[in-house]
C-alpha cells in the first residue's frame, strides 16, 4: 500500500520536475537564509557588535584640529614702526585686516568613575543577547517550517488513500455492469456505484488542493519564489514509540540551552553594569589635556611662515571636574538603573516559567498523540482487516452493496485518522526535540 501511494503520489500528484526533492533541514535552511524577520535580528546584533567596537575605543585618546580665518573692516589697533628708534607703537587707524589661526588638540580619559570599563562590558553582553535573539529568531522559524512541511506529507498520503478509494470504487462500478448484463444486477445498483466513483473522484479533488494549498503555504515560508517544481523527500525514518522524556528532565536541559532563557540572562548581567555607569556620575573626572597652535595677523610687519613660527603655541594640562550638584540627575538615573534591573529580573522569571509551561503542555501533546497514534493504527489495522473480509463476501454474494461500500468507508476514515495521528505525533515529538537543543532533521 505504502509503495503504490508513493509511486501514486510521484505520477498523479506531482508535476514531472528534474529538480532534487527538500529535505526538511534544506527548507529550514533556505527560510532561516532568506526570512526578513531573521535578517533584521541579524542586522540588530551587527548594530550590537558595532557598539561594542565603539565602547572599545572609548578609552583611545581623541584628536581634533582647527582652521580659522577672520575679516575685518573699521577702526582698529595697528603696529606702527618708529623709522628712527625702530621701535613699533600702536595705533587707531580705520583699515581692513585679516587672521588666521590653526590648532590641534587631544583628550585622554585618565579616570571617569570606572565608565568607560562599565559600558563595555555592558554591550558585550548586549551584543551576546542579541546574538541569542538571533538564535532565538531562528529555532521559532523552523519550528514553522516543520509544522508545515509535515502538513504537506499528511496531505500527500491523504491523496493517495483517497485514490486508492477511487480505484476500488470503480473496479465495484465495473463489476456490477458485468452483473447487470448478465441480468444479476439491476440498474439501480449500477447508477448507486457510478455515483459512488464521481463522489471519491471528488474526494481526491478536495484532497490535491489540499495538497497544493499546504505546498504553497510551505514555499512561501521559506521564501521561495514560486511552488513551480518544488517537491518534498519522503521520509525515511519510520515512527518511534520510544518512552518520551520526563518534562522535568526536559526543562533542566532547555534552561541551559533555550536562547530566550539566555538572553534574558545576559539582558539581566548588563543591567548591573548599566547601574554602575548610572553611579559613575558620583565620581571625579579627570582628563589628560594638549594642543598645538599658531596664529597670522595681516596687521603685522612679518611674513606668513614668520608669525606661523613665532606664535606658535604648546599646551599640555590636566582638567579635573567634581560633581557637587547636578539638580538629583545622577541620583535619579541610578534610580532608573536599578529599576530596569529589577524588570529584567522579572523579564528572566517569567520567561523560564513561560518555558516550563511550553514544556509541560508539549509533553502531554506528545503523550496524547502517541496514544492516538497507537489506537489509531490498530484501528485502521482492524479497518483493512475487516474490508478484506467484506470484500470476499461481497464478491461471493454473501454481502450487499450497501455493506460493502460501509465497510470501504469505514477503513477511509480509519486511514485517514491515522495519517493524522502520525503527522501530529511526528510534530509534537520534534517538537520535545527542540526544547532538548536537537536540531530540527
Amino acid at each position: 500500500m505504502k509503495g503504490f501511494i508513493i509511486t501514486l503520489a510521484a505520477i498523479c500528484c506531482l508535476p514531472v520536475t528534474a529538480q532534487e526533492a527538500w529535505s526538511l533541514r534544506r527548507c529550514i535552511d533556505h527560510a532561516v537564509t532568506h526570512n526578513i524577520n531573521i535578517r533584521q535580528t541579524a542586522n540588530a546584533a551587527e548594530q550590537q557588535a558595532v557598539s561594542v567596537n565603539t565602547a572599545k575605543f572609548a578609552r583611545l585618546p581623541n584628536l581634533q584640529a582647527s582652521a580659522g580665518q577672520q575679516w575685518n573692516w573699521g577702526r582698529t589697533q595697528t603696529a606702527v614702526k618708529d623709522a628712527e628708534t625702530g621701535d613699533y607703537s600702536t595705533v587707531y587707524v580705520n583699515t581692513h585686516s585679516n587672521g588666521s589661526n590653526l590648532s590641534v588638540g587631544t583628550s585622554v580619559p585618565i579616570f571617569t568613575g570606572l565608565q568607560l570599563p562599565n559600558k563595555l562590558s555592558m554591550a558585550k553582553l548586549d551584543l551576546q543577547a542579541a546574538i541569542a535573539d538571533l538564535a532565538k529568531a531562528k529555532e521559532d522559524i523552523a519550528i514553522q517550517v516543520a509544522q508545515a512541511y509535515l502538513q504537506v506529507l499528511f496531505c500527500k498520503e491523504l491523496y493517495g488513500v483517497a485514490y486508492t478509494q477511487v480505484e476500488l470504487s470503480k473496479q465495484q462500478w465495473q463489476r456490477l455492469k458485468r452483473l447487470q448484463e448478465l441480468g444479476k444486477s439491476g440498474t439501480a445498483e449500477v447508477a448507486e456505484a457510478e455515483a459512488r466513483v464521481a463522489s471519491d473522484e471528488l474526494n481526491v479533488v478536495q484532497c490535491r488542493n489540499d495538497y497544493d494549498l499546504a505546498l504553497l503555504e510551505l514555499s512561501q515560508l521559506i521564501e521561495l519564489e514560486t511552488p513551480e517544481g518544488f517537491t518534498l523527500e519522503e521520509p525515511q525514518q519510520e515512527v518511534s514509540t520510544t518512552p518520551l522524556t520526563p518534562p522535568d528532565d526536559i526543562y533542566q536541559t532547555a534552561l541551559l540551552q533555550k536562547p530566550s532563557v539566555q538572553a534574558a540572562r545576559y539582558r539581566l548581567e548588563g543591567s548591573r553594569h548599566n547601574i554602575r555607569v548610572a553611579q559613575s556620575g558620583y565620581y571625579p573626572q579627570l582628563y589628560l589635556n594638549g594642543s598645538l597652535s599658531t596664529s597670522y595677523y595681516s596687521t603685522l610687519e612679518r611674513s606668513f611662515s614668520q608669525q606661523l613660527n613665532d606664535n606658535f603655541n604648546k599646551y599640555i594640562g590636566l582638567s579635573l571636574s567634581i560633581p557637587l550638584f547636578n539638580r538629583l540627575a545622577t541620583r535619579n538615573g541610578v534610580r532608573t538603573a536599578k529599576l530596569q534591573q529589577k524588570n529584567y529580573a522579572l523579564q528572566l522569571e517569567g520567561v523560564k516559567k513561560v518555558l516550563y509551561k511550553e514544556i509541560q503542555q508539549a509533553w502531554y501533546n506528545a503523550t496524547a498523540a502517541l496514544a492516538k497514534y497507537e489506537s489509531s493504527r490498530s484501528a485502521a489495522q482492524a479497518g483493512r482487516e475487516a474490508f478484506r473480509l467484506m470484500t470476499g463476501k461481497y464478491e461471493n454474494g454473501m454481502a450487499n452493496a450497501v455493506e460493502y461500500n460501509e465497510s470501504k468507508q469505514n477503513l477511509l476514515q480509519a486511514e485517514s485518522a491515522e495519517l493524522q495521528a502520525k503527522y501530529d505525533y511526528l510534530f509534537r515529538t520534534k517538537i520535545l526535540d527542540f526544547y532538548q537543543g536537537k536540531e530540527i532533521q
